[in-house]
């Protein structure tokens, strides 16, 4: 091999290897900030990861809600009508959560299957169901009619 194939040839594999270690560092970043949606007929049946920032949504149980009267903590169960989850928050909530509403919160499941959230978002008009919402409420057969007929729009 003469001199000038080895050169292109170390040129070709310096590339290979800064491509390769490039496409790395991007998936490994990329795979640190996914964040998977579960219902809360997942997170009860254990498919739902310990530790790690997922989504979870369902609706807020019906007088559920507790709130802390020296601080900002909010606890509430939320269901797909198949299974609760206990959400426990500290934060201002949004002005349209209430009872009987959905909600997507994003945060983490503790060892005690308590969901840590640590961002809670609120439909925005009577009619608006987030999308894995209005899809774990229907495979349960709980989907109130309003939202099934806005969903199937």
């Amino acid at each position: 091999m003469n001199a000038k194939r080895k050169q292109r040839l170390m040129i070709v594999l310096f590339i290979v290897f800064g491509v390769t270690v490039a496409v790395g560092l991007t998936l490994y970043a990329l795979s640190q900030n996914i964040n998977l949606f579960y219902s809360p007929k997942q997170i009860v049946a254990g498919e739902a990861p310990l530790d790690t920032r997922i989504r979870a949504g369902g609706m807020v149980v019906e007088g559920s809600i507790q709130r802390d009267s020296n601080s900002l903590k909010v606890s509430f169960d939320m269901t797909d009508y198949a299974d609760t989850v206990r959400v426990e928050y500290t934060g201002i909530l949004p002005d349209l959560f209430r009872e009987g509403q959905g909600i997507v919160a994003q945060g983490k499941l503790d060892a005690n299957g308590v969901f840590q959230a640590v961002e809670v978002l609120a439909k925005h008009d009577e009619n608006y169901m987030p999308p894995e919402v209005a899809e774990a409420l229907k495979e349960s057969g709980q989907m109130p009619r309003q939202a099934a007929e806005a969903y199937n729009k």
